[in-house]
């Protein structure tokens, strides 16, 4: 395990977003982050597919033993704070039966910037009920690494189908008893087949069930391309879940979304003004996969005895989140547009009344 001690006052160093260095919340140490020469790769899944043992995603509680405080703290997190002193927790990745990460994509936005965007988003809620703004100092806040899964492949794809091509007719008809004509679309439809091709690269998966993944869908865009290879020290300060989702589970999900894109192909090589695709053999090759780290702001908070959630991307700032309503404030809305729309009839009435 990880140990994270400040050089300067003896408490503690985290990950500073935005930064290459560890820094002290109370002093202001900073710790520059060390080189370690690794690379991100990708990893083929034949590979783990052929292997005896594979992997679990069977997530279990260990103990972490603090290095400031000496208390223990049991949990299934890959990195956490002591519950006593609240210093960081990072465990070994790589003293673990499953996969460990091979790249992260550090935080770099701290809890200032993530109030900021809580703010915005709070304040572009119509009808939302004043506890909503409580979210942006919600205790419960946490920044959290979520696992996903990554995985590219070159795919080759067989369709059948058919092409409709438009054409026009002149239709006569009636109407108030005389004869009109008039242009009416029809559709022939010929058999078609063919192969279309395409590489994917790096298909996103989330790999925990912990958090709503429809939720987490539409914090996306990601700029994966900023990943870097993964260190234990940019979890330090920051919560960090193992996944709970197989690798097999995630490639199964990555073939469905390649599907609606393979599909699309077939229909634009398909041609013509309208398109059926009745079948499609696609053959994989080259699959390859790595385990990401994605950084998310989490809050929590109440309302009305029920808990909502707030999401925010901890690289671009977008936020997500579930929000109540305010019965008072939409029935308030309702009966000021009854009021205008009355204000109005009555003026309407007036003006003719005048005019008369």
């Amino acid at each position: 395990m990880s140990e994270y001690p400040c050089g300067g006052c003896g408490a503690r160093v985290e990950y500073a977003p935005g930064t290459t260095v560890l820094r002290c919340p109370y002093c202001g140490f900073e710790q520059q982050l060390a080189e370690t020469g690794r690379q991100v790769r990708e990893h083929d899944f034949a590979e783990l597919a052929a292997l005896p043992r594979k992997p679990v995603a069977t997530i279990a509680a260990h103990t972490f033993v603090c290095q400031k405080c000496g208390a223990q703290t049991q949990s299934d997190a890959l990195a956490d704070r002591c519950q006593f002193c609240g210093a960081p927790l990072v465990a070994d990745a790589t003293a673990s039966e499953q996969i460990g990460p091979e790249a992260v994509l550090p935080f770099a936005i701290d809890h200032t910037g993530m109030r900021e965007a809580l703010r915005k988003w709070v304040s572009s809620r119509w009808f939302a009920p004043g506890s909503l703004k409580k979210v942006t100092e919600a205790e419960s806040t946490k920044g959290t690494y979520l696992p996903h899964w990554t995985f590219d492949a070159k795919t080759v794809s067989d369709y059948t189908g058919r092409r409709g091509e438009h054409y026009w007719e002149t239709e006569t008809y009636q109407e108030n008893g005389e004869t009109k004509n008039r242009q009416v679309q029809h559709t022939r439809w010929y058999p078609a087949s063919g192969t279309v091709a395409r590489d994917f690269d790096d298909i996103l998966v989330t790999a925990t069930r912990r958090v709503n993944t429809e939720h987490l869908a539409k914090l996306e865009p990601w700029p994966l391309v900023q990943a870097v290879p993964y260190q234990p020290d940019y979890l330090a300060g920051y919560q960090a879940l193992r996944y709970d989702t197989e690798p097999e589970a995630g490639l199964a999900t990555a073939k469905d979304r390649m599907a609606r894109v393979i599909k699309d192909d077939c229909e634009h090589d398909i041609g013509g003004d309208e398109q059926q695709v009745n079948s499609v053999d696609t053959n994989y090759s080259d699959v390859m996969y790595k385990l990401l780290l994605l950084p998310v702001w989490i809050a929590c908070y109440l309302h009305a005895g029920r808990t909502f959630t707030v999401l925010v991307n901890a690289r671009t700032g977008e936020v997500i989140g579930q929000r109540p309503y305010s019965p008072g404030k939409i029935a308030l809305a309702v009966l000021a547009a009854l009021l205008a729309l009355a204000t109005i009839i009555t003026l309407v009435v007036l003006a003719r009344r005048n005019g008369g």
